[in-house]
């Protein structure tokens, strides 16, 4: 029997090739944009690779250039110079083939539809037939702990379960990168703890590389593979910060005891001391942000 139009079933594993083993490829960009007072020099020489199935993310004072990062990568916007691929395509041709999946921080959901039907969206966008429609959705829900308010609506939900939609619907169409830019920003300090762990997990099952925008470092440093620190205006790689947390933190282990382990305080402050140029800074009270 054929699959149903549209659906991509799971493939077995390949031996990877150098382009198939990079998500993301990033090489001397610069993005400027024009206006009224002239112009501005937004992005200058990002140079940046993400491995398939790496978590990194972005992290910079405001106005540094991460959100814009995240729109070429999206191809919502074109580089003013360099290039940037997606799994070795280019930007456009990644988007036309969807191996992204993209969350903002507003969840974005149609507020006459069902959580089912907004996860399944993209698939009916995509002409998926509806019974394998209904199958991911199903399994979407499931996998984001939403699997019994699926004929709510949006204003029925609170504002970390209307996140846990979004996700689910960014990942319908099963893509290989998560763009997402501050999806937990606007949320209370315990619904943002619950929702980064339910990412870690989510991004371990699924397997998908993960480019993160944040200005938590504590939410940076529990999420992340490698942590890019990026300067003020223009906007520019300051550092990558790798993540130690020790033998038994890798990523898909991670729980909330590991907030208060050493190792994580002394990755907060590697990271706070990269966004002050390498000074060393107070390390204030224990899991507090700095924004």
């Amino acid at each position: 029997m054929s699959e149903p139009q549209g659906f991509r079933p799971a493939q077995p594993a390949a031996v990877p090739t150098p382009a198939a083993a990079t998500a993301v490829e990033v090489r001397g960009v610069d993005k400027r944009f024009e206006t009224r007072s002239g112009q501005v020099q937004a992005l200058d020489a990002i140079d940046l690779t993400v491995a398939a199935g790496e978590f990194v993310s972005l992290i910079g004072p405001s106005g540094c250039g991460k959100s814009t990062l995240m729109r070429l990568i999206a191809d919502l916007d074109d580089p003013s110079s360099g290039t940037l691929t997606v799994f070795g395509k280019s930007t456009r041709q990644a988007r036309l083939d969807q191996e992204y999946g993209i969350a903002f921080q507003s969840a974005g959901l149609l507020p006459w539809r069902t959580v089912a039907a907004n996860v399944a969206l993209p698939l009916e966008l995509h002409g998926v037939a509806s019974g394998a429609r209904a199958n991911r959705v199903a399994e979407l829900l499931d996998m984001v702990g939403l699997a019994d308010f699926a004929d709510r609506y949006p204003d029925q939900l609170s504002g970390g379960m209307q996140q846990r939609v979004a996700i689910a619907r960014s990942l319908a169409e099963q893509p290989r990168l998560l763009l997402m830019d501050e999806p937990f920003g606007a949320l209370d300090e315990m619904t943002r703890e619950k929702m980064q762990s339910d990412l870690v997990r989510i991004s371990a099952e699924t397997g998908a590389a993960v480019v993160f925008v944040t200005h938590s470092i504590p939410e940076a440093v529990f999420l992340s593979d490698r942590v890019v620190v990026m300067s003020p205006r223009p906007g520019r790689i300051r550092e990558i910060v790798p993540m130690r947390l020790g033998a038994d933190a890798k990523r898909a282990a991670r729980t909330d005891e590991l907030r208060e382990e050493r190792a994580f305080f002394d990755m907060v402050t590697a990271v706070r001391e990269a966004l002050h140029g390498g000074a060393p800074v107070g390390t204030g009270p224990r899991g507090v942000e700095t924004r």
